[in-house]
């Protein structure tokens, strides 16, 4: 399922250690709780390694989804 974002909207993963962030269209900055901070293009993926919670935020408008 995509999820779409539009500039400066954020969307909360809870609990996704093990889970991958994948950037469908736009720019989006990924932060975990006590973790990694990255930011993805479309087209890029990344695996949550964190347990609690991560925020996904869109620089412009985007769509992600979440695995």
């Amino acid at each position: 399922m995509r999820i779409r974002l539009a500039r400066g909207e954020a969307y909360p993963v809870r609990e996704g250690a093990g889970r991958v962030v994948h950037a469908h269209e736009g720019r989006v900055w990924l932060t975990e709780e006590r973790g990694a901070d990255v930011v993805l293009q479309a087209g890029e993926s990344f695996q949550l390694a964190r347990p609690g919670l991560a925020v996904v935020e869109a620089f412009c408008d985007a769509s992600i989804s979440v695995s």
